[in-house]
């Protein structure tokens, strides 16, 4: 059964950091792209930042956090990171880790539980 773990959520205050990790299990982790969403109150579930499978040579970026999150994976822990920095009220919501097969399969993708990110002013 796959299952993805989310951790590193907390209350910081602005322009302050933190560090989100996933850890996957139950699926061949290191061939799912994997990705972070986040979801703010009253506000749809966004893409924050995907990263490929495998080497996750390519990474991808939502405007609102580019140049101040980082993506990056270790195939080897089953571990998807997100670092933050610079972090901002408007960056507070739940982030979620989300795995996609390499098929596509809609039955096949997962989430995690999340993790509350809460930014003061």
């Amino acid at each position: 059964q796959a299952l993805l773990v989310e951790s590193g959520g907390n209350l910081v205050q602005a322009g302050g950091a933190l560090r989100l990790s996933c850890v996957a299990a139950g699926f061949f982790f290191r061939s799912y792209a994997m990705s972070w969403y986040r979801q703010a109150p009253g506000k749809e579930r966004e893409l924050v930042a995907p990263i490929t499978s495998h080497s996750g040579s390519a990474t991808t970026y939502a405007d609102s956090v580019k140049g101040r999150f980082t993506i990056s994976r270790d195939n080897d822990k089953n571990t998807v990171t997100l670092q933050m920095t610079s972090l901002k009220p408007e960056d507070t919501a739940v982030y979620y880790c989300h795995a996609q097969s390499p098929t596509g399969d809609p039955s096949l993708r997962y989430w995690g539980q999340g993790t509350q990110v809460t930014v003061s002013s």
